[in-house]
């Protein structure tokens, strides 16, 4: 019999895909903590363009100093979510498309139903997450996937990046997330899971602002 390993596993969380929910911060999943953080990245079609191109490719953990490791692809189209409509109301499954495409410079994009390893710091806090794509949303004025973590040791949850062109031109980035902690310092300690989950939510929304990378710009 094969041993079974973490890219046979499911999340370890019911609520998959209630990132989506409009009244999440209002309504998290039962247990867990809601946090969501948004930045205007610019305007114009080509923003748009280039910031999905960084949200699809990992670029966005990368710039924050976390490595994307054993990526693995999965087939089976087991996760590919769940629709909100804008009162909350769970719609249609998202389809999930099984073609594999490629960043410039040869890294898979983001599909539903992937597995990967997140490793690195920020600040004074580290991240070693086994985790699950559970969506990915291209749309022509949103692109947006979300993970969820399999087997986590330090917390369980869901996060959700989104890039979204608006009708007045901007361009914005948001990430939202539902967590609970797990390990016993985070489970004693609350507010330290919440300066946790602040330190890297706001590490990535500098890695994808201009404004943050570049302030001299």
């Amino acid at each position: 019999m094969r041993r079974s390993n973490f890219e046979d596993q499911p999340v370890d969380y019911a609520a998959v895909g209630a990132t989506q929910a409009h009244d999440l911060m209002q309504y998290p999943p039962r247990g867990f903590t809601p946090f969501e953080a948004t930045t205007r990245l610019g305007s114009g079609v080509e923003r748009f363009s280039a910031a999905s191109a960084s949200l699809l490719s990992w670029e966005i953990q990368r710039r924050s100093g976390i490595d994307v490791l054993d990526v693995k692809a999965d087939s089976s189209q087991r996760y590919g979510g769940i629709r909100y409509d804008e009162d909350g109301t769970a719609l249609e499954p998202i389809a999930v498309s099984t073609e594999q495409r490629f960043a410039a410079d040869g890294t898979p994009y983001i599909a539903s139903g992937s597995t990967a390893r997140l490793r690195g710091r920020v600040g004074s806090f580290h991240m070693d997450e086994r985790i699950r794509i559970v969506f990915v949303l291209e749309e022509p004025t949103v692109v947006a996937f979300a993970y969820g973590t399999v087997g986590g040791n330090r917390v369980s949850g869901e996060e959700l990046f989104r890039v979204e062109h608006r009708e007045d031109d901007s361009v914005w980035f948001s990430v939202r997330s539902f967590t609970r902690p797990i390990s016993l310092t985070y489970r004693l300690f609350p507010p330290i899971l919440k300066l946790r989950r602040k330190a890297f939510t706001t590490a990535y929304l500098r890695a994808l602002s201009p404004l943050w990378s570049n302030p001299t710009a």
